[in-house]
């Protein structure tokens, strides 16, 4: 379950992310002091400037006993120099120090979140879209840099130096200072208020643009579908409808950022009009110099132009916490590993299987399987047949424990499966499934998924034993062929003996065959069943077949039905019984002789379930 996301728990990431980062942090505030310091000397230096150089030589004060106009100026113009190198030499170790920083904070979080996605059981993938996860894993992160970079020094620095500026602002005038803090007091009320409203809108810009992008890599994955049909016009729709939305939002939050800076502009004149109303009275009565008022406006700048930096820093971290706040609705999520530090080791796995009045819905209130009860004991073979949506993948999935049952018993080795740490129980499945799912990479990549580091030879065995060596010899580069995303290189057949030979490779103790034969024309498949034969010798096996051929050898079939095992037994048994599996037989037979259907495709009857 996941728990609702809060401010204080984005505060609380927020913490944890700068104090693990707290030393560069802490020389990056050094640095910026040092900055906002040397930057002091260029507002003081007109006030010198005005009263002690460029005055008229009887009103002229000496400066540090110095009364040359020469010497005086040569001094002025050095301080400035230095400072400003100083401030040059400290903001480029600034962007350095705190750059690599934020860099290396969100290169942390991504894989963070990458580590806790990868591991968050299989139910909430088949409810989220891919787009929207990659959103997560990429997009969100990507604000941290505002809290580690120089976003937050900068505002430190800035607040340093304004209440500097402000102390030097009442030494001079406190009148005039009292009256401009009055009008900096508004300007912080309306930007307060303003990022109050921005901040929703910049997490649900995050949905938005999640929601577009997994949108838009299904539509890419899919394009061969999408051109079979004829269909781009209505992704195209579909895409324009997210665009939009997403353009509505970012024009809301454009709209209140520019508020922001109308307001910042409007502040500022009403602060040069104080000055010269207010000053230009204190000079003509002489309780102000020319160089005080010069020296005032330059500091008033100082405490001006952090509160318009703030306001434009605030923006991005209104966005890094909307970030933030997405990101901890995903690491709320109990993943696999946390359920399993609650769950006892495997240990040695004999492979025996028991179903106990097993009960599972996907939906409330719609069941698919309804009192599933076998035993599939160690090193035996197990088909299931039945007609599309009588719940056969449904039952895999709880063998491989993707899901888990609504009511009942699953038990391996007499041990309930839900008392057993799912990384023990999977490192001994192998899995050829209906969608044969192939990265982009080389053949031997693929087939060595399960095992990285198999040496070459023991990837040209298996190949063998799947029927793959015979095409991959064919290719140029053998088996350092690139498949393409999701094997879209290789045919279907190819695809499905690859998948096949990476199960026979991962040497499991409990083997899925999910239909692994349907991609494959009837001289392959004979091929094929050899090897598979060879692997399931020794091992728990788990059959679909929609061709019945395929196993007339298991040890048990069942026949299930909405859910139910109406039949079980050998095939001779369950022919001699003249009931539902030999109903499927014999159409299939029918079927096949005639050539009226492909022998791969599923002939029999449709329901409405399509999960299962």
């Amino acid at each position: 379950m996941a728990k609702r996301s809060n401010s204080s728990s984005s505060w609380a990431d927020a913490r944890s992310i700068m104090w693990a980062h707290r030393k560069r942090i802490s020389i990056g505030l050094v640095l910026v002091l040092v900055n906002r310091l040397s930057g002091l000397v260029a507002p003081i230096t007109p006030k010198f400037l005005v009263d002690n150089v460029l005055a008229p030589k009887e009103s002229a004060q000496p400066l540090f006993g110095i009364s040359e106009p020469g010497t005086l100026l040569m001094m002025l113009g050095g301080a400035v120099a230095v400072a400003c190198l100083i401030q040059a030499i400290t903001t480029f170790a600034l962007s350095q120090i705190l750059g690599v920083a934020a860099q290396r904070a969100i290169t942390e979080m991504r894989k963070k979140v990458q580590q806790h996605v990868m591991r968050l059981p299989v139910s909430y993938f088949d409810s989220t879209k891919t787009g929207v996860l990659i959103s997560r894993i990429m997009v969100d992160a990507e604000g941290i840099r505002n809290l580690i970079g120089t976003g937050l020094v900068q505002v430190s620095g800035g607040l340093f130096s304004a209440t500097i500026a402000l102390g030097v602002l009442f030494w001079l005038n406190w009148v005039m200072t009292a009256v401009i803090i009055v009008v900096l007091g508004i300007f912080g009320f309306c930007m307060a208020y303003t990022f109050k409203r921005l901040r929703p809108l910049f997490r649900e810009r995050g949905e938005i643009n999640a929601q577009v992008t997994g949108r838009l890599t299904e539509s890419l994955g899919g394009v061969r579908v999408v051109k079979g049909y004829t269909a781009e016009r209505r992704e195209d729709l579909v895409f324009a409808e997210g665009v939009h939305r997403l353009f509505r939002n970012v024009a809301a939050a454009v709209t209140g950022v520019s508020a922001i800076s109308s307001v910042s502009t409007a502040v500022i004149g009403i602060l040069v009009t104080i000055m010269i109303m207010l000053g230009g009275h204190y000079v003509l009565t002489d309780a102000m110099s020319n160089g005080d008022l010069l020296m005032y406006l330059a500091f008033v700048a100082m405490v001006v132009m952090p509160l318009v930096q703030i306001a434009d820093i605030s923006t991005q971290f209104s966005e890094a916490f909307a970030g933030l706040d997405r990101i901890r609705e995903i690491r709320d999520r109990t993943t696999d590993d946390d359920e399993d530090n609650e769950r006892e080791a495997l240990g040695t796995l004999r492979g025996d299987i028991s179903f106990r009045d097993v009960h599972f819905e996907y939906d409330e209130g719609v069941p698919v399987l309804k009192g599933v009860s076998f035993d599939a004991p160690a090193g035996s073979t197990t088909a299931l047949v039945g007609s599309s949506g009588s719940g056969k993948s449904t039952l895999i999935g709880l063998v491989m424990a993707f899901n888990r049952p609504t009511e009942g018993s699953l038990l391996v080795d007499g041990r309930e499966l839900s008392t057993i740490k799912l990384r023990d129980y999977r490192s001994h499945l192998g899995l050829v499934l209906q969608e044969n799912f192939l990265f982009d990479g080389t053949i031997a990549e693929n087939i060595a998924f399960a095992r990285p580091n198999a040496p070459l030879d023991e990837i040209k065995r298996v190949s063998k034993l799947a029927h793959c060596d015979e095409f991959i010899t064919g290719f140029e580069e053998g088996y350092d062929t690139i498949v393409g995303e999701r094997g879209v290189k290789l045919s279907g057949g190819q695809r499905q003996r690859i998948a096949i030979a990476r199960a026979i490779l991962a040497d499991p103790k409990l083997l899925i065959l999910d239909e692994a034969t349907s991609s494959l024309d009837s001289e392959s498949e004979a091929y094929i069943q050899d090897g598979l034969n060879s692997l399931r010798e020794g091992r728990t096996s788990f059959v679909i077949a929609h061709r019945l051929s395929t196993i007339r050898s298991a040890d048990q079939i069942l026949v299930l039905e909405d859910g139910q095992i109406v039949e079980r037994g050998k095939h001779d048994e369950l022919m001699a019984l003249n009931g539902r599996y030999r109903e499927l037989h014999d159409k299939q037979y029918q079927f096949e002789s005639n050539q009226f259907i492909n022998p791969g495709e599923d002939f029999t009857p449709k329901t409405s379930d399509a999960k299962a």
